[in-house]
């Protein structure tokens, strides 16, 4: 592959070396990069990843959350930790999209499991000899401390924020035991479908398991000295400049190719590509939709998928415009969302059709109940005495995990909604300030609220719409009830088999679109653009990667 840029010959004459990769040797931007570089080098003693020819630097669209994998929220941060922490079970996420729709399941640090056929009890065999980075051995008494971390509130080693985080994935346990040393009982209240898929999920908290050894060195400060099994351990943070891994040279798996993986947060998507064309990184999340067919035509890589993600407004129904179903009717009609998929995004995602993210079993395309309709929308609001309008206030991120280029969005919904005399205005903060917003749940005036989400398991719904989990106290931030969907979704949580549950599933989405309780707007593509030396890359079916069989290569 070919890249056209100015400084193409330079990039190619030195593509073998640290600093041929990521340095612009004259003009543009290399006053920046020269010192940015040294900041991500270093030796043994500094702790830093750079001056190996192996070191993968990805630029990623915002600051990261804690280190801490049971407590952080959010996509970008969760695509860190997994390279750091591993769970039970895993998802192959070395087979792209187009051929894996919904990635399958794989052993993780269990290397086989076994499910009672009524659905209560979980076996997990854990693989031998697994050790964590600081050498501390992984059995099953590691695994169950990490349970009861999140878990079991008698516990010392409780967490009451990594138990809010991962309360979807612990909420049926009855109880848990290590009957020996390679065997992890899971023992639940009532049976539990997506249990198997939701502890290979991650972003909003997960069921990474730490060293309980560092974490009772560490304590309150165990984000600061993250210590897992995966394929990378933690180096350094510098925070709002990097993140730095190195190679675990002891990981149980195939050991990776890399020496050592640099996340840099650069929350402006200008910027990312200019790092990217610069040589400053190797690999940028978020292209500007603008640049993805110009960094393309310049010899890039571009790498996309259909992750399971929907870009969406939750409607506060407390509210006295945004709680009439006829008014979120007739805001998911006038959402002009093809406009928004080819004009804003130029091809990068998809327009949304369901309120579940195509990556998933229970997803049922609903192209006409979504297609723009500005007159019915009219009508509508005409049938409740709203002809003319009212005005509510729109919340959103200016940057973050799945969230695109969230302000360009928010302005062309407020567009959109202009036509059928709803004045919007929009309140923005930077991603991890938002995600503590969101959670807190639509204050007065708010009329909506935005987020990018989506499962590879249909049991997503029920986090987002469930009575039981509304703000401050879940993910419901719209406190959305409906008794008819809960009891729906409480018989598919309790399926054994799983056609049944994804016919339940089905069932529950019609319900929250005949409700309108949310406005499904796109769905991402996650573009990646990477320079031709990187090679390995695979976009499958989630929000994060395997790294594991990237490498750099040389000119």
């Amino acid at each position: 592959m070919q890249i056209t840029d100015p400084y193409g010959e330079t990039r190619r004459q030195l593509a073998g070396t640290s600093v041929g990769r990521r340095a612009v040797l004259a003009g543009g931007l290399g006053a920046v990069v020269l010192p940015s570089l040294a900041a991500c080098g270093g030796n043994a003693e500094g702790g830093g990843t750079g001056g190996g020819e192996q070191t993968l630097v990805i630029g990623i669209e915002s600051e990261a959350d804690v280190l801490d994998p049971q407590v952080a929220g959010g996509w970008v941060t969760y695509r860190i930790n997994r390279q750091i922490f591993e769970s039970l079970v895993d998802e192959d996420l070395t087979t792209p999209s187009a051929q894996a729709p919904v990635p399958e399941l794989v052993p993780g640090l269990a290397e086989s499991w076994e499910v009672s056929p009524d659905g209560l009890v979980y076996t997990f065999r854990l693989r031998q000899g697994v050790t964590f980075h600081d050498g501390s051995a992984l059995d099953a008494e590691a695994v169950v401390y990490n349970i009861r971390r999140m878990w079991d509130e008698t516990a010392p080693q409780y967490s009451a924020k990594a138990a809010g985080q991962t309360v979807f994935i612990w909420r049926n346990v009855a109880d848990v035991q290590a009957p020996d040393a390679s065997t992890v009982v899971i023992t639940m209240a009532q049976p539990f479908s997506p249990f198997l898929r939701m502890l290979a999920q991650g972003g909003n908290g997960s069921c990474c398991i730490m060293s309980p050894q560092a974490i009772e060195e560490f304590g309150e400060d165990i984000a600061d000295h993250p210590v897992g099994t995966g394929p990378f351990s933690f180096s350094e943070r510098v925070r709002g400049e990097r993140i730095a891994l190195v190679r675990n040279d002891d990981y149980w798996g195939t050991v990776p190719q890399l020496d050592g993986v640099v996340f840099r947060p650069i929350p402006d998507a200008s910027a990312r590509v200019a790092a990217l064309r610069s040589g400053d990184v190797d690999m940028i999340a978020v292209p500007s939709p603008d640049s993805v067919q110009g960094l393309v035509g310049e010899g890039f890589q571009l790498s996309e998928g259909v992750p399971p993600h929907v870009w969406y407004l939750s409607f506060n129904m407390t509210d006295q415009y945004t709680g009439v179903k006829e008014v979120r009717q007739a805001i998911n009609l006038a959402i002009d969302r093809e406009g928004m998929a080819k004009n804003l995004l130029a091809g990068t995602v998809n327009p949304a059709y369901d309120v579940q993210a195509p990556a998933n079993d229970a997803y049922v395309e609903r192209t006409e109940t979504y297609a723009r309709n500005v007159a019915r929308a009219k009508e509508l609001l005409a049938s409740v005495g709203l002809s003319g309008g009212f005005s509510t206030t729109l919340t959103t991120s200016v940057d973050g995990s799945g969230q695109i280029v969230p302000a360009q969005m928010a302005e062309f919904i407020q567009q959109n909604l202009a036509e059928i005399g709803i004045d919007v205005q929009i309140q923005t903060s930077e991603w991890i300030s938002y995600l503590g917003t969101w959670a807190q749940g639509a204050q007065p005036g708010t009329g909506m609220m935005q987020m990018s989400w989506g499962m590879t398991t249909p049991y997503w719904l029920y986090i987002v719409t469930s009575s039981t989990l509304q703000a401050p106290n879940g993910p419901n931030v719209g406190y959305y009830s409906n008794p008819a969907l809960d009891d729906v979704m409480a018989q598919a949580i309790a399926a054994t088999d799983e056609e049944t549950a994804n016919t339940l599933w089905k069932q529950a989405n019609d319900i929250v679109t005949e409700d309108a309780a949310l406005a499904p707007v796109v769905n991402d593509k996650a573009p990646y653009v990477l320079a031709d030396y990187v090679e390995g890359f695979v976009s499958a079916s989630e929000e994060w990667y395997d790294l594991r069989g990237v490498k750099l290569a040389s000119s």
